[in-house]
C-alpha cells in the first residue's frame, strides 16, 4: 500500500506489486510509540499503519539487497522520476543514443500498463524491460530486484530505472538506486520543487526540460532554480531539451564523470 495515496493495496501487502514483461527484443522504518504519548486510534487506524509499516519495512530490505548486488557489479543506477509528460522517455532515447559505443547501459521501463515506453527505448543500444506495475502507481524495489539479473548484462556501467508518472508516491520508495533524478518541463510551472518537496529534497539531481519552449510559457528559469534549492540546497541542476538536444551535452558529461 502506498503510504500517500493507498494505492495496491490487495496487490502490494501480499508482496506482489504489480508485475513485470521481460520482451525478447530488448525490450520508509517502521517504528513504535509508546502507548502513554499517542491518542487512541480511530477505527482501522491502527491496521493500516501497521500495514504501511510493514510495506515499507519489506521494501527497504529488498532495496538494500539491490543496492548490494548493483554496487558488486559496478553499475551505477538513476531513478528517474516526473509526472507524465514532462518528458523522460525522450530524454532517455537521447541519452541512450548518445551514449552508445561509450556507456554500456541498461533500462527498467515502469508504466501503469502497456510496454510503449520501453518499445520506444528498444534499439538504441541498451538492454531493456518493461515493468507493468497495474494498479500501483510506483515502482518497488522487489520488482526491480527480480529483473536485474535479466537487463543488466555483465558489462553494463548504467542502468536507468524509469519510473512511473508520478511526483508523489515514487519519491517515497527506494529502489535501490544510486540516487532519484527529479525531472521537471518547463510546462509545468516553476513552483513544482514547492508543491511536491519530498521528490525534490530527495534528489541528487534536477532536471529541467523542454527548455526550447521557456520563452513561448514565459518561464521564470531563476525562481525554478530558487524554489529547487530552497528544498534542496545541494542539488545538481540541468537545464535542457530533450528535443532539440541543447544541454544535453553537460548531462552527458556528467554520466561518463559517474562511471
Amino acid at each position: 500500500m502506498c503510504e500517500h495515496c493507498g494505492c495496491g493495496t490487495a496487490t502490494e501487502a501480499a508482496g506482489h506489486g504489480g508485475h513485470s514483461h521481460p520482451h525478447p527484443h530488448a525490450h520508509a522504518h517502521p517504528h513504535t510509540h509508546d502507548a502513554t504519548d499517542a491518542a487512541p486510534p480511530t477505527p482501522g487506524e491502527s491496521r493500516r499503519i501497521d500495514v504501511e509499516q510493514r510495506i515499507l519495512a519489506r521494501n527497504e530490505e529488498r532495496a538494500a539487497q539491490n543496492r548490494a548486488w548493483l554496487a558488486e557489479r559496478g553499475i551505477v543506477a538513476l531513478n528517474l522520476i516526473s509526472a507524465p509528460g514532462s518528458g523522460k522517455t525522450r530524454l532517455l532515447e537521447q541519452t541512450l543514443e548518445r551514449l552508445r559505443g561509450r556507456i554500456p547501459c541498461a533500462v527498467l521501463a515502469g508504466d501503469v500498463q502497456t510496454d510503449r515506453d520501453a518499445r520506444r527505448l528498444a534499439g538504441k543500444g541498451a538492454h531493456v524491460h518493461a515493468i507493468e506495475t497495474g494498479a500501483s502507481c510506483h515502482l518497488n524495489a522487489e520488482q526491480v530486484g527480480a529483473l536485474l539479473p535479466h537487463v543488466c548484462g555483465d558489462d553494463t556501467r548504467l542502468l536507468f530505472i524509469e519510473n512511473v508518472g508520478n511526483l508523489v508516491c515514487p519519491a517515497a520508495f527506494d529502489l535501490g538506486e544510486s540516487f532519484k533524478v527529479a525531472l521537471l518541463a518547463t510546462t509545468e510551472g516553476e513552483d513544482k520543487p514547492i508543491k511536491y518537496p519530498a521528490l525534490f529534497s530527495r534528489a541528487a539531481v534536477a532536471i529541467v526540460n523542454k527548455t526550447d519552449l521557456a520563452g513561448a510559457l514565459d518561464w521564470d528559469g531563476a525562481a525554478c532554480r530558487r524554489f529547487i534549492r530552497q528544498v534542496h540546497p545541494g542539488v545538481f541542476i540541468f537545464e535542457l531539451s530533450a528535443k532539440t538536444g541543447e544541454g544535453l551535452d553537460r548531462w552527458l558529461d556528467y554520466l561518463e564523470a559517474l562511471v
